[in-house]
């Protein structure tokens, strides 16, 4: 039995949920998302509570069951709650801005880097050496903070470059002196 798979979804106040075809709409007050679903799953959206049944014991149906869920309870929790992922830059003369709508990073290199996030997607930069991600897409915001930090990520000798907020970087010693 998939343990989160067959847990119920609880819908909040406010969220319309609707299905056409093999899309589900969840649209809220801070916006609408759109995921289509795999089509032997089936879905039941009764008196405020969504469940996600499999048709049989498969281990494919097992598994698309609880990816189903997980997926539309990312999309409730995205509407109600929002998703958010920061950063943290470090090293000597590294720092980030906001200009406008769009990122400014200085990241050691002989120019700045312009970021024009996408649609949905709220950048704020409250220090200049930390940036946070908001938005309703959880898969989203993850793509966006990855993207930022692939433009200098954390080197192993130094620790420099742009992590997450709690990650970890596994330093090396330098070289050994003969």
């Amino acid at each position: 039995m998939s343990r989160i798979g067959k847990m119920p979804i609880p819908v909040p106040e406010g969220l319309q949920i609707e299905k056409k075809g093999d899309d589900l709409i969840v649209k809220g007050q801070k916006g609408e998302l759109r995921q289509s679903i795999h089509p032997d799953m089936i879905i039941s959206i009764e008196n405020g509570i969504i469940e996600v049944k499999r048709p049989n014991d498969s281990k494919t149906a097992r598994s698309l069951q609880g990816l189903t869920r997980s997926l539309i309870q990312n999309m409730v929790t995205g509407l109600t709650a929002g998703f958010e992922k920061k950063l943290e830059i470090v090293g000597v003369g590294y720092r980030a801005e906001k200009k406008g709508h769009n990122l400014v990073l200085q990241l050691g290199y002989s120019h700045p880097i312009y970021f024009a996030p996408p649609d949905h997607i709220e950048i704020e930069v409250p220090a200049a050496t930390s940036v946070i991600i908001k938005g309703s897409d959880k898969q989203l915001v993850g793509q966006v903070a990855a993207k930022i930090r692939s433009f200098r990520p954390p080197e192993p000798y130094k620790g420099k470059g742009v992590r997450y907020e709690a990650e970890h970087v596994r330093r090396k010693a330098g070289k050994a002196t003969a």
